[in-house]
């Protein structure tokens, strides 16, 4: 049976396998994968994009494309995050909607988007579906489905059956959103040096040193992406740099280097110097992550309070309870009471394994 003609009852009925494939999937891109294949035989779709990304920042650490939409993905990314548009996840994710469709959205008037008229139409595309997967108040990912011109458009049913798959989908994104694929070991030479590229304000690599090839590397091994493509994180990273968005254009990541198992990216546009063809210059560069990046991942990840995130960032300082007590302004008996709440959430039975955790990786 067509998934679009499938009766809702029959796709309610069938949305267990895909609730429960997260740990079967282990790995992100892995996850992705198989979460599009699963999707497509409950509901008609030609082209999908799945997309973990920074809960902090919504920039992309990764995306698994269908070939079908490969071709307009980079325009895709900076339509997202350079351009004013309908129904951009930012927005969604502000205003608290599930689910969105440019038809819906649009008043059945989808030349009413920019994205639509630029990148999608001129694709074949006639509707788009986007869903944020948020879980405990937090985005970890986006899902965008695409029908071609004439199919019908996504209908309602098939909207609430996304939007009952959307929370256990984005907890299993959030747990394999610190796991990495397999890829073969990578020796990181010139370990002290911080990876370097440039690009042109097109996200055309202009130079780069040896680290930076490095990264780059196992950056397109884990997303299963050509050599001399740009990955989505890099992409992304870029594109925040270039918007006037005053968020910061920084991401930390999960590497599959055993010695460096997380990395910060971080893009600028350079000021001044040299012009390429009269163009102004970006500046990308990596290095392994430090516990001040990964602190704030973390807190989303275990859902801490601000308190908590409090406690932990002077815990990694290496205070005492009674110096905690003083600093936070509350008795060393509360202090004991959060670190419970911590530990339970991290779990971790002590203070030094909490430590450890923050400079490991997330298993």
């Amino acid at each position: 049976m067509n998934a679009h003609n499938t009766p809702f009852a029959q796709l309610k009925k069938n949305r267990q396998p895909i609730m429960e494939m997260g740990s079967k999937s282990p790995s992100s891109p892995t996850y992705k994968h198989t979460l599009i294949d699963r999707l497509r035989t409950q509901i008609s779709f030609d082209a999908a994009c799945c997309t973990s990304v920074d809960p902090r920042t919504l920039l992309s650490t990764g995306a698994f494309t269908e070939s079908g939409v490969e071709g307009i993905h980079s325009k895709l990314l900076e339509y997202e995050y350079l351009h004013d548009d309908i129904m951009k996840y930012d927005q969604l994710v502000r205003e608290g909607q599930s689910i969105a469709t440019l038809h819906g959205s649009t008043q059945g008037q989808p030349d009413r988007s920019t994205r639509f008229r630029n990148v999608l139409q001129p694709a074949g595309f006639g509707d788009e579906l986007r869903v944020p997967f948020m879980y405990k108040g937090s985005c970890w990912g986006f899902l965008t489905l695409f029908r071609h011109h004439g199919k019908p458009v996504f209908s309602t049913e098939e909207q609430q059956l996304l939007e009952a798959l959307a929370p256990s989908i984005a907890y299993h994104l959030r747990q394999t959103s610190v796991s990495v694929s397999p890829v073969p070991a990578m020796i990181m030479e010139h370990e002290l040096e911080p990876g370097v590229l440039t690009l042109s304000t097109q996200l055309t690599p202009l130079s780069s040193n040896i680290v930076a090839e490095q990264w780059l590397k196992l950056l397109r091994q884990q997303e299963g992406i050509h050599d001399g493509e740009l990955p989505a994180s890099v992409r992304a990273v870029s594109l925040r740099a270039l918007s006037t968005s005053t968020a910061p254009a920084r991401l930390c990541i999960p590497s599959a280097d055993a010695e460096t198992p997380w990395v910060t990216i971080r893009a600028t546009l350079l000021q001044g110097g040299r012009e390429h063809m009269g163009e102004k210059q970006l500046a990308v560069w990596f290095e392994p992550a430090k516990a001040t990046d990964m602190l704030p991942l973390m807190a989303e990840i275990y859902s801490w309070t601000e308190r908590e995130r409090q406690l932990v960032r002077l815990i990694v300082q290496g205070f005492s309870t009674k110096e905690l007590a003083s600093a936070l302004h509350i008795t060393a008996y509360t202090v004991q009471d959060h670190l419970k709440a911590i530990f339970l959430k991290t779990e971790v039975s002590s203070r030094r394994e909490l430590v450890w955790k923050v400079y490991s990786r997330f298993n």
